[in-house]
């Protein structure tokens, strides 16, 4: 059975937090050489309730992460008038929730899953961004394809009807090794860069640069040091659930 859901802590300050970490990305992408980059801050509110979510919503974040579709079906009125982004594992039987109530799907990791989106936004009548998720670590415990998988994935969800291809996302290594983990978020870019190579030959229909999302509360000054153009944030805003 699945945790109750927290609500905000007695004098918790969701604005004070947003700001502390808008501060962070900005000198992150000052000292990576990025300087108005414009990363952008997602606020992965898995676990907290439609309370927590509707605070954090009016302290100013607009771009939210929900990782159960349970969940995010739960809190999808406090979350109203947020960009929604499925930032967790997605099995098939929950996709249509994720279609229904997000705009855009971060974890699309088979073809199989791919072809559910698409038959399901297609009967929507809507289209749906996408991400395909990359294991760029290599543990078993991660979800995502392998990093050699990757381009030839994007480019065939990307011929699919009602999904648009926005670019990758990967859950880095869990490390302290700044070395090791950055060496993950740098392949990643590295898969991106190929893309925008092969676009620029017309090898692939590619159009606008793909994003990458990568990094979260721990590690998001050194996955804005390899390009990231998302940074998942749910402890730095939303506390310890």
């Amino acid at each position: 059975m699945a945790a109750p859901l927290r609500e905000t802590p007695r004098g918790w300050d969701y604005r004070a937090r947003l700001v502390e970490v808008g501060a962070r990305v900005h000198a992150a992408e000052v000292v990576s050489g990025r300087a108005g980059a414009g990363v952008r801050v997602l606020v992965a509110t898995k676990g907290w309730g439609p309370t927590a979510a509707a605070a954090v919503r009016a302290a100013g974040a607009t771009l939210i992460g929900e990782s159960r579709m349970q969940e995010l079906a739960a809190k999808a009125e406090a979350l109203a008038g947020a960009r929604i982004h499925v930032i967790g594992p997605l099995q098939r039987n929950k996709a249509a929730t994720a279609v229904a109530l997000s705009q855009c799907i971060e974890t699309v990791d088979s073809a199989a899953l791919a072809e559910r989106l698409s038959r399901l936004a297609l009967e929507a009548e809507r289209n749906v961004d996408v991400m395909i998720q990359v294991n760029v670590s290599g543990e078993d415990s991660k979800a995502g394809v392998s990093p050699r998988e990757a381009l030839d994935v994007a480019t065939r969800v990307q011929a699919l009807g009602g999904l648009t291809v926005k670019g990758f996302m990967t859950i880095g290594l869990n490390s302290t090794d700044e070395r090791r983990v950055r060496s993950g978020y740098r392949a990643l870019r590295e898969i991106r860069d190929e893309a925008l190579i092969l676009a620029e030959r017309g090898a692939i229909d590619l159009r606008e640069a793909w994003e990458l999302s990568m990094g979260m509360s721990n590690d998001l000054e050194w996955a804005i040091g390899e390009g990231a153009t998302i940074v998942r944030v749910g402890t730095a805003v939303m506390g310890r659930r």
